[in-house]
């Protein structure tokens, strides 16, 4: 790959991320560009790629488990009365062009394909911004368009069947350590009474290091939280939590979520300090 189709973004002059936009990957991981790695100002990596648990995990970005049956998570599909099964059902997210970039963000185009034909066309807006000499924020909106003749409906595990498996959409998998990170809301703690439930963000706080995730638009903030902290670090924004999100032809879904990198371990004040600077700037 060239310097150009891998672009750092850098915040007060300093690399904080790298955008891989056509990594070569097998195709049941369901190749997608991603932010991998991403880094706090010291420097302290706070993304995985392919690790050994989650071979299909790469780094921060988008990826849908179920688009009409098709797979743009990688790894195994949950079909109901067999579980996790491997199947021939793989999509891929193609980098199309950026429509513009900048050293501390970009605007790239998509097209989300499988089975020889384009689904979804995908608009996607990454910016990086300093918060304080030790925090930063990405800023991170994508917006799916139906680009098939019919309608397209976005599912998950949960919807298929799989209790506490509704990811899909935005996710960030996470630096693993010896300890499992901490996770916290503003008024609940622990991995058990944040997944699955909708709070303003939700943090995660490694080992001198702490993520803060937080719906930046109103329809955003409707979608739970899925989290892990025990079986791996990794948050993301569930697009189809209890019911399967229809997306007629022609129509757009869209959702933004503001990340706080930052050094140190956050308390609840401080994390609600830094998202609420993050999302009004």
């Amino acid at each position: 790959m060239t310097q150009h189709d891998t672009p750092v973004l850098r915040v007060a002059g300093r690399p904080v991320c790298r955008y891989v936009t056509r990594p070569e990957l097998p195709a049941r991981l369901a190749p997608r560009p991603y932010l991998h790695p991403v880094t706090t100002l010291a420097g302290t990596a706070v993304t995985e790629l392919s690790p050994a648990d989650h071979a299909h995990h790469l780094g921060v970005g988008v990826a849908v488990p179920d688009v009409e049956g098709h797979n743009f998570w990688g790894g195994r599909t949950f079909v109901p009365g067999q579980g996790p099964t491997e199947l021939d059902n793989h999509g891929a997210q193609r980098h199309t062009a950026f429509q513009l970039r900048d050293p501390d963000g970009f605007v790239a185009e998509l097209r989300w394909v499988a089975s020889g034909a384009e689904l979804l066309r995908e608009r996607r807006t990454v910016a990086a911004t300093e918060l304080t000499d030790s925090a930063w924020a990405l800023d991170f909106t994508f917006s799916l368009t139906n680009v098939s003749p019919g309608l397209l409906s976005i599912g998950s595990p949960a919807t298929n069947g799989r209790p506490g498996a509704a990811y899909g959409g935005f996710f960030w998998r996470a630096r693993r350590e010896e300890s499992a990170p901490d996770v916290f809301t503003a008024d609940r703690e622990g991995e058990a009474e944040v997944h699955g439930t909708r709070a303003d963000w939700v943090a995660l706080a490694g080992a001198g290091w702490t993520l803060v995730f937080a719906g930046a638009t109103e329809e955003t903030r409707r979608d739970p939280w899925f989290v892990r902290a025990t079986e791996y670090p990794g948050v993301g924004s569930s697009l189809a939590h209890a019911d399967r999100l229809p997306v007629p032809p022609g129509e757009t879904v869209v959702r933004r979520v503001v990340t706080v990198v930052a050094d140190g371990r956050l308390d609840r004040g401080d994390a609600a300090a830094l998202v609420r600077k993050a999302v009004s700037q």
